[in-house]
């Protein structure tokens, strides 16, 4: 099966920007931290219709599982689910007080960013949403790809992907071993 052209087309051009393996690394817990936090901080305010509770979050979820069905179906029901089950788990935190979801929100978002940037610095570039605010909503879909190829999925979509962007490079951990030897 072929991929469409606009998922190469994003996954690649995201990629460019993350070519460090410890930059990706970071990625595997700043993405979701950032993901979930977004997803808690939309979940309030919420109001009633038809006995369902809605909040901005499923609006914006839904725009999100939209721009990711038009890449690809695969993938777009991947990323669909994984928003569903983020939203639902926000919904969860956004149900308790205002301290906690505010403070837990705003401590997951922020510590998000931190590991993010780090990566950032380790890569020697900025992120990608610097350049095309679209990288915001194609982070999550790229640490969901890297999840895949490391599972030996999608191997042919790898091979292009690196095509277009070149391999990934080992980073160095401290000590000069490399990440993937730590």
């Amino acid at each position: 099966m072929t991929t469409p052209n606009r998922l190469l087309s994003q996954l690649a051009s995201y990629a460019t920007y993350h070519r460090d393996s410890r930059n990706i690394a970071t990625h595997f817990v700043g993405v979701p931290m950032i993901v979930f936090a977004v997803t808690s901080l939309l979940s309030r305010p919420g109001f009633e219709l038809f006995g369902l509770h809605l909040s901005p979050v499923w609006f914006v979820a839904l725009a999100a599982c939209v721009f990711y069905l038009r890449l690809e179906l695969r993938f777009g029901l991947v990323m669909s689910a994984l928003l569903g089950v983020s939203a639902y788990g926000a919904s969860l935190l956004a149900a308790q007080s205002t301290a906690l979801w505010l403070g837990g929100s705003l401590g997951l978002f922020g510590l998000g960013w931190v590991i993010q940037l780090v990566g950032h610095a380790w890569e020697g570039r900025k992120p990608a949403f610097v350049d095309d605010l679209v990288g915001l909503l194609v982070s999550p879909l790229f640490v969901t790809a890297e999840v895949a190829f490391a599972l030996g999925l999608r191997l042919e979509l790898k091979a292009r992907i690196e095509a277009l962007a070149g391999p990934t490079r080992q980073g160095k951990a401290l000590g000069g071993s490399s990440i993937a030897g730590v």
